[in-house]
């Protein structure tokens, strides 16, 4: 039983600490997909839109804590009941993720009328952040992740059950444990091409073994879960008050943008359309393998179901689209453009910081003397730009572009993104816009 405890807190402890930091890399990131989650046209729970960020933040951190609980022991009955309710919520989400129906209706009021609304199935859980798309090139599907979460559950398990055998590590149970947990977690990081959670478990192991030295009993468990807690709400912190340590995004510096909307592989798709006879009240049902009733006026469209026979697999950037005031879409002329190029992502003008638009105000003046081309890009109204221009004396023309474009572009509201050819060679923070001669190093 010793031995089944040890690999389960092993494989437990190494898997919620690699999620967790992963997680908290891009922790914006994360809330962005609890909105999803949250919205009325998926879990009908829009009131908690607003909590999304504190949530994603609040979650990162429980999976490091608990992650580290399991490897050295500590406070096991709060760990433990904690540990199997996060995986059953997690099990529970990903199972709401692969059975979701992108076909169904929900009932909403619009204007005090009931309507019919779609679904919004949400296709990534995000179980691992962006990170599984950048390192392996796709995410888990759905189902993959309720799997996963299954056979994590099946490891769980033994540590609830036999959780009053589970003591605060002697040195002996250091020994066995926290060595083979650092090579499975140097796996995860090679996995991940990413080295930073190995030296992070390393800088919380060491805090942990300073700790027992010092202090015993309780107080050493509490001190502990306190260490790995600011640790982590730091780095997560760092994160989000600059940019992710680790860039998993197709915008991520040094990317082409014109190469990564390449290779994407479109879904193999069965398309079966309900047609209804006028005149003799028959529905039919027919399928892209025989013949539509196109040109016979008898019969009229009702429905249509798609079956996927294959999954495809999207291109890492499917739009780069920019609208100027007149309509057209400049995004092809940006990529191909040998002068620099900033763009100033203002996802939403009533959500951007203002601190830093001075400092965005000094360069983007310094670099249109310098020839560089300029551009704001936002979600927002053009009545809303103008005003925001004026406010904040603004010389550069805006463009318009999708919201969750902006939102995978850049984790910064606003944020500084510079190009070259279609290639990323900076990005910068709200908190962290450069001077042009600092902007200028980016370019090769």
């Amino acid at each position: 039983m010793r031995a089944l405890l040890i690999l389960c807190r092993i494989l437990v402890g190494a898997t919620f600490i690699i999620s967790g930091l992963v997680k908290a890399n891009d922790a914006l990131g994360f809330s962005y997909k609890l909105e999803e989650y949250f919205a009325e046209s998926a879990l009908g729970m829009p009131w908690l839109e607003p909590a999304s960020l504190a949530l994603a933040i609040l979650a990162c951190v429980a999976e490091v804590v608990l992650g580290f609980a399991v490897l050295v022991g500590g406070r096991m009955k709060l760990a433990t009941w904690t540990l199997l309710l996060l995986t059953l919520f997690f099990g529970w989400l990903t199972a709401y993720t692969a059975t979701c129906d992108p076909q169904a209706k929900y009932e909403a009021v619009v204007n005090g009328e009931k309507v019919m609304k779609d679904v919004t199935c949400v296709t990534d859980c995000g179980c691992f952040g962006d990170a599984m798309k950048g390192s392996l090139g796709r995410s888990l599907t759905p189902w993959e992740s309720f799997t996963k979460d299954m056979v994590l559950l099946v490891f769980v398990l033994p540590i609830f059950l036999f959780r009053k055998r589970i003591h605060f590590n002697t040195w002996g149970d250091d020994m066995a444990i926290l060595p083979l947990s650092l090579v499975l977690l140097a796996f995860y990081c090679w996995v991940f091409a990413w080295w930073f959670p190995l030296v992070f478990a390393l800088i919380g192991l060491a805090g942990y073994m300073g700790i027992k030295r010092l202090v015993q009993g309780v107080r050493a468990e509490w001190i502990t879960a306190a260490w790995i807690t600011v640790i982590t709400v730091a780095f997560t912190w760092y994160c989000y008050a600059h940019l992710p340590l680790r860039d998993y995004r197709p915008y991520a510096v040094g990317k082409n943008i014109p190469e990564e909307m390449k290779g994407g592989v479109p879904p193999v798709e069965h398309i079966f359309v309900t047609y209804k006879n006028t005149r003799t009240g028959e529905t039919k049902e027919f399928d892209s393998k025989g013949t539509y009733p196109w040109d016979d006026s008898t019969w009229v469209y009702v429905d249509r179901r798609i079956e996927t026979l294959k999954a495809g697999k999207p291109a890492p950037i499917q739009d780069f689209s920019f609208t100027d005031r007149d309509g057209v879409n400049v995004g092809e002329d940006i990529l191909n453009e040998p002068t620099p190029v900033l763009l100033v992502v203002v996802k939403t003008i009533d959500q951007a910081s203002t601190d830093c638009l001075p400092a965005i105000k000094a360069l983007t003046d310094a670099a249109y003397k310098d020839g560089w081309y300029v551009y704001g890009t936002t979600s927002s109204s053009y009545s809303d730009v103008e005003t925001f221009r004026h406010d904040h004396e603004l010389a550069f023309d805006f463009l318009t572009c999708d919201e969750i474009t902006l939102k995978t572009m850049i984790r910064s509201n606003p944020g500084v993104i510079l190009l070259q050819q279609g290639t990323v060679r900076g990005q910068w923070h709200c908190n962290d816009v450069p001077t042009l001669e600092e902007a200028k190093k980016k370019l090769k």
